[in-house]
């Protein structure tokens, strides 16, 4: 049978044991889905004719084999004796799964060893899961203020000095789980717009760096892109950083309205960490400022670029709505 066939079949199996998880009514049946999707996305982070993926897709594997045993162990005795301990045990095994600071020690490995299509599924489809099982289980937000300050600090510092482009976008998805979290505290629907925002954004630069083969910064110097595109490109992590008038800034904005109330200084600090994480934005953006502006005469590439500037410029009327409304 062909490889390609298996591949689909288990990328199939693997959205349906995300919604196996997210429309169970027991934490068993939970489970169970969380270990489905394990199973299921092993088979295709491995590739055996790149030794990187095999190794992150084993460290993958043991990483979240010991988190489902922590969960599993935490509901074992959440039926004993529900305490505080159990549920920041519970809540624990779920940020490693999701790679959430300070839990986020497998992650960026991880996604080095990874294509860029699979580091997009880790990036959006594996975090849906265990956000959702955390979204039933914040019962403590003491224990969530110490986690979405980790994840801020963390994402803004070590994120200062790579230059490898998936690891950037690692450090800058540990920011965006910390807004995430936040957005929990207060209205729990918040955090579906922002995922789903950051998902879209996040679609359209994987695209354009999976098609461009880009890897690390230094690529964007000899890359042939014309002008506009590299404009979209630059609009697109700005859109990435949360800055207004982009789509981007829609989420956060909603967060900060509904935590400056009852949280105003843990909304400070988030503030002012992710400006921290917009220094390597701007260093992808300067870089990408040094292409060499020459157009491609490939007609295929011509077609394929018109289409990543569509996705690009559909931000622009979302945006506009935002403000009209």
């Amino acid at each position: 049978m062909n490889f390609k066939y298996w591949k689909l079949m288990f990328f199939i199996s693997l959205m349906l044991s995300v919604l196996i998880t997210i429309s169970s009514y027991s934490w068993l049946t939970m489970w169970i889905g969380l270990e489905i999707n394990m199973l299921c996305i092993i088979p295709l982070m491995n590739n055996t004719k790149n030794m990187y993926s095999t190794e992150s897709s084993l460290k993958y594997f043991i990483v979240q084999a010991m988190a489902s045993s922590l969960f599993m162990f935490s509901i074992i005795m959440s039926s004993i004796n529900d305490s505080m301990m159990i549920s920041i045990i519970m809540n624990s095994a779920l940020l490693t799964k999701v790679g959430s600071a300070p839990f986020h020690f497998w992650f960026p490995e991880i996604m080095e060893g990874q294509k860029w299509m699979m580091c997009l599924i880790l990036l959006t489809i594996q975090k849906i899961s265990p956000l959702i099982l955390l979204n039933y289980n914040m019962n403590y937000p003491m224990f969530m203020f110490i986690i979405i300050i980790s994840n801020m600090m963390i994402s803004a510092l070590l994120g200062l000095n790579q230059v490898s482009m998936r690891k950037i976008l690692t450090f800058s998805s540990i920011n965006h789980i910390g807004w995430m979290l936040a957005s929990f505290l207060q209205f729990k629907t918040i955090w579906l717009t922002y995922f789903l925002t950051y998902t879209f954004i996040l679609i359209n630069l994987v695209f354009i760096l999976n098609f461009f083969k880009i890897y690390f910064m230094k690529q964007l110097i000899n890359i042939n892109m014309s002008k506009e595109f590299n404009l979209v490109f630059i609009l697109n992590f700005f859109s990435l950083a949360g800055l207004p008038p982009f789509i981007g800034f829609l989420p956060k904005w909603l967060t900060i309205q509904s935590m400056m109330t009852l949280f105003p200084v843990l909304t400070l600090i988030m503030v002012v960490m992710t400006l921290f994480t917009m220094f390597y934005y701007l260093r992808v953006m300067m870089t990408s400022l040094m292409l060499t502006m020459n157009k491609s005469t490939n007609s295929t590439l011509n077609v394929k670029i018109k289409f990543l500037n569509f996705l690009s410029i559909f931000l622009l009327p979302l945006t506009c709505l935002i403000f009209i409304v």
